[in-house]
């Protein structure tokens, strides 16, 4: 997206720093190329948005050009798409800053068969997926409807579901979304605005600025000495490489982003719960305890467990699982009976990344298990992404895509291996 250019002086930790704007190269630098959405809360509130947040795509109007989606990013875009087409459209200036549409190097615009290549095991390709249905859905049930009902605003020009999957994107991209309060949890997200200027910064796990709210304006404020002309670096939030790549088309490459993750799929550690079972009747203890742990609420099908470099951020769900899986048939009886309702106290090694090793063998055991499971989702092992990051001609020689999807992939793997050295028992030396 944009780099920044000049400091005027250099901006000291809580003041508002000035820039002036220039394109960045594509793929210069750290944070170059499309940008990212926040979706772990933070300070600076969110940048962006996953489509998955959008409400129900599905949700028809009920009646024809009706605008009655959940979702609250379709007001905008049908503005936006509006005011693309008016000549003396206010919004000129904004929109010359943008780059083209359809220029955006993001994973949804890769083909298909490329995107499952690059980025199998990532959960990625997943994702993309996701995002394309629900930008259909939402455009032929709710978008389009909605201009063919006033033609006076909506030209055929910009009757398309090509140019509705652009715009989403950049969106996507470049927009802010306000953070709801503590005591507003329960309610739908704020519904996303363009910020001119402000969604100019490139982002850095480690940033030097963010984002501040307030009644009447939004401050971008330093939070460390800012030399002058160095770049200012915003904060999209804590997010994962995997994130970064499936929102804007760009990562930190290994190891600056200190907040990358890797997940394990909820239902990958009961098919390796599964995998030590040896009769039927241990394979149906084995669903039930799944079951009492989705009645919890620790566990769905499509959850997954998240594993940070120095922290397990789904520590609760995943030290819950690994309890009650790991438990005596009879204990589990007990605490069935009191439908869940035992002793929730913490276990003394709580799933911090140094605590992993002071688990019981049993629970070190089955995560084991869970990580050898993931890592066999991936299309390459850690070794052969090793080779292609250590030697600098045949990583120079790669696409932007490919050097961006390895260093997804080998962070993510980096995570995991971490995760096998730390769950190994004397009897299971490390691969």
């Amino acid at each position: 997206m944009f780099s920044v250019g000049t400091i005027p002086a250099s901006a000291k930790p809580g003041q508002s720093a000035a820039w002036t704007p220039k394109q960045a190269p594509r793929g210069s630098g750290a944070g170059a190329g499309p940008e990212t959405p926040e979706v772990a809360a933070s300070s600076t509130g969110p940048r962006g948005g996953a489509l998955s947040d959008h409400g129900d795509p599905d949700e028809a109007p009920t009646e024809r050009g009706a605008l009655q989606s959940q979702s609250g990013w379709v007001p905008l875009l049908l503005a936006l798409l509006h005011e693309l087409q008016a000549p003396a459209s206010r919004w000129r200036p904004y929109f010359a800053l943008w780059p083209e549409l359809g220029s955006l190097d993001h994973p949804m615009f890769w083909p298909e068969e490329e995107r499952r290549c690059l980025l199998q095991g990532t959960g990625v390709p997943e994702a993309v997926e996701k995002d394309l249905a629900n930008i259909r859905s939402e455009y032929h049930s709710i978008v389009l409807p909605f201009m063919e009902a006033h033609p006076d605003l909506f030209s055929l020009r910009v009757r398309s579901l090509e140019l509705y999957h652009q715009l989403v994107a950049l969106v996507m991209a470049y927009s802010f979304q306000e953070p709801l309060e503590e005591e507003e949890d329960e309610k739908e997200p704020n519904s996303p605005v363009m910020v001119p200027a402000a969604d100019i910064l490139n982002h850095l796990a480690n940033h030097n600025a963010n984002l501040e709210y307030s009644a009447n304006c939004l401050r971008m404020v330093a939070t460390q000495p800012i030399p002058k002309g160095h770049e200012i670096f915003n904060t999209y939030g804590q997010m994962a490489n995997w994130q970064l790549i499936h929102m804007y088309g760009f990562v930190e490459p290994y190891p600056d982003n200190t907040d990358d993750t890797a997940d394990i799929q909820m239902v990958t550690v009961r098919e390796a719960a599964l995998q030590g079972t040896e009769t039927e009747a241990e394979r149906l203890l084995v669903y039930e305890r799944w079951d009492f742990l989705c009645k919890l609420e620790m566990v769905g099908e499509e959850g997954a467990f998240v594993i940070g470099r120095e922290e397990v951020l789904t520590e609760e769900e995943l030290i819950t699982t690994l309890k009650v899986l790991c438990m005596p048939a009879e204990e589990f009886r007990e605490l069935k009976d009191q439908d869940g309702g035992g002793d929730n106290k913490r276990e003394e090694g709580s799933l911090t990344i140094t605590n992993i090793p002071k688990l019981k063998a049993s629970w070190r055991q089955l995560l084991r298990n869970s990580v050898l499971l993931t890592l066999q989702t991936y299309a390459t092992d850690l070794k052969t992404d090793q080779d292609l990051l250590s030697n600098k001609e045949v990583y120079a020689r790669l696409s932007w895509r490919e050097q961006q999807a390895l260093q997804v992939r080998y962070g993510q793997k980096m995570i995991l291996h971490q995760l096998l050295e730390l769950t190994q028992v004397s009897s299971f030396p490390v691969p």
